[in-house]
């Protein structure tokens, strides 16, 4: 089993990297047909695209989760790789708007069939190792953010070297996970478990999500995703190009390929440290407490991120001190490492919740793909008019809003988080 999860381990990392690569090198892609006269393309345009990603993948996810249940969490592994390569083969093979939405569809379908796979898979082979979860768990994201940060740092200088041809060798890593999941992981089970509720499909899956402990979980988890989505979808975008209709604002003076990939590599790093950190402390904090730091964390990146927007670098002089500027940049790093915390944090709550849900592992932590669909989506769409409106400023204060959001339903998630993990298996319909 160690050996069929670290296999699982490497293999998110390759397919988020293919994941991180593609959106990363569409932001560029669009830039250049904006830049180029391409009617239409405007920072709405490339929301809208992102969220068509997240669109995918909570749709389908439900389904994919329940076949991981009935069919094993190896098989449905595969869809994702083999969904993945033909869209980015198709990415390379069109300019039009229109088809690249429908690549960005399939590959969120990628992400779909996989993750509540690859969740459900770590889920059984953690349960009863409270040390074990924790490592795993933070390796899980670790290895998603990871694969995510490596993709977007590689993307603009491999876009710039090759162009769209890069699409194309994103095909070949794509192979490369397909692969890694066929001989380095084994079936955990040869078939479903026995079922204890008459409950089946569809049916059995909505009662999994009215759940008081998924339903409590559900819109912290939603609004950290969303303030993170933000980003994804629009830092590329706003900082690759001069923004003139916001002058003060240093972030958007427009930087190089190689300042955005330096800057990326910088946040990799606090942002990975940070995850493996706290992953390493399940049996010291609670998951919610966890949460909570790294929500206040997040909360103070934003104060310093709108310290720097405003040192008035981009017009000649600062404003700020650099003292300041400096003090700025180092409550980012720390509040960006408390962040971190929070991705491990769910995953380990959603793994304890599915302890009670012996026979739909998949399909609850599946529930981590809906839950940071739909906080994609929604921070897909509202960083698209913040940025328009607002600039910089609207993204980092639309990340407040969110993070205050996260803050609320988690008093009460804390109350009840010791009704989570091992125990007598839930009954569906239980209202506890």
């Amino acid at each position: 089993m160690e050996r069929s999860l670290r296999a699982v381990l490497i293999g998110t990392f390759t397919l988020r990297f293919s994941t991180g690569l593609t959106g990363a090198m569409l932001a560029f892609y669009l830039a250049d047909l904006a830049e180029s006269g391409a009617a239409g393309i405007d920072a709405k345009v490339v929301g809208v695209l992102a969220a068509m990603f997240f669109l995918a993948e909570l749709v389908l996810s439900p389904v994919f989760g329940i076949l991981a249940d009935r069919l094993g969490h190896r098989r449905v592994m595969l869809y994702g790789p083999a969904f993945g390569a033909v869209a980015v083969i198709l990415t390379a093979a069109t300019t039009h708007v229109g088809i690249l939405a429908g690549t960005r569809i399939l590959e969120g379908a990628s992400s779909a069939a996989s993750v509540p796979a690859i969740l459900g898979f770590i889920a059984l082979a953690t349960a009863g190792d409270e040390s074990l979860r924790g490592r795993a768990s933070a390796r899980f994201e670790g290895a998603t953010l990871a694969g995510l940060g490596a993709g977007f740092i590689v993307a603009p200088l491999l876009f710039q070297a090759i162009g769209p041809n890069a699409f194309l060798l994103n095909a070949v890593v794509y192979v490369g996970s397909f692969l890694i999941y066929r001989f380095g992981v084994a079936d955990a089970h040869a078939g479903p478990l026995p079922r204890t509720s008459s409950q089946t499909g569809f049916q059995r899956y909505l009662a999994l999500v009215r759940h008081s402990h998924v339903l409590l979980l559900a819109p912290t988890w939603i609004a950290v995703n969303a303030s993170i989505g933000l980003w994804f979808s629009q830092s590329l975008f706003q900082f690759s190009k001069e923004n003139t209709a916001f002058p003060d604002q240093w972030l958007l003076q427009g930087f190089s390929a190689v300042q955005i990939t330096l800057a990326a590599i910088l946040i990799a790093i606090v942002f990975g440290a940070g995850i493996l950190w706290w992953g390493n402390r399940f049996d010291r904090f609670r998951r919610t407490t966890i949460i909570g730091f790294g929500v206040l964390g997040g909360l103070g990146l934003v104060a310093s991120g709108l310290v720097v927007n405003h040192a008035g670098f981009a017009a000649g002089h600062s404003a700020i001190s650099a003292g300041t500027v400096v003090m700025a940049a180092v409550a980012f790093a720390v509040g960006l490492f408390a962040l971190a915390g929070s991705t491990p944090a769910a995953v380990g709550l959603l793994a304890d919740v599915s302890e009670r849900f012996p026979e739909d592992r998949g399909a609850i932590m599946g529930l981590y793909s809906v839950f940071l669909a739909i906080g994609q989506i929604g921070g897909s769409l509202i960083g698209g008019v913040v940025a328009d409106a607002l600039g910089m400023d609207g993204l980092l204060l639309a990340t407040g809003s969110l993070l205050v959001v996260a803050l609320v339903p988690l008093r009460r998630l804390r109350n009840m988080e010791h009704h989570l993990g091992p125990g007598t298996p839930s009954i569906l319909g239980d209202a506890a």
